[in-house]
């Protein structure tokens, strides 16, 4: 089995590029910003390059506001994280840490309702 990759090329005009690797079919994938999707994520395939896919995600201006915005990155209904990209606003960005802060805490909510969700599934 392949292993799944998404690595990020760049960001440019408020649009982040990257590459997904591991999947002869087109992956379902989706960005999550304060546990909701954004519309628009965009995957082709790279041409002459199989199991390659050119992801881009168009970040809409309305989710960026002073502080810290994370954005995590997977394949739809699946809740391991392949990617995630931050973006700091309106501070002068001192160090990192509070990036790193913001993911631990959005992906500690996600493990939290799949332990939930599994509990439920469990007790029945």
């Amino acid at each position: 089995m392949l292993e799944k990759r998404l690595t990020k090329t760049r960001i440019r005009a408020g649009v982040w590029e990257g590459v997904f690797s591991g999947s002869e079919t087109r992956p379902d994938l989706e960005v999550l910003f304060l546990e909701r999707p954004l519309p628009g994520v965009v995957v082709e395939p790279v041409p002459g390059r199989s199991g390659e896919w050119s992801v881009r995600v168009p970040i809409p201006g309305e989710v960026l506001t002073d502080g810290v915005q994370t954005f995590l990155m997977r394949e739809a209904g699946q809740t391991e994280t392949l990617a995630h990209f931050t973006i700091i606003t309106g501070v002068a960005m001192e160090d990192d840490m509070r990036a790193e802060v913001d993911l631990l805490r959005q992906e500690l909510d996600m493990l939290k309702r799949a332990f939930r969700r599994h509990c439920l599934e469990t007790a029945s």
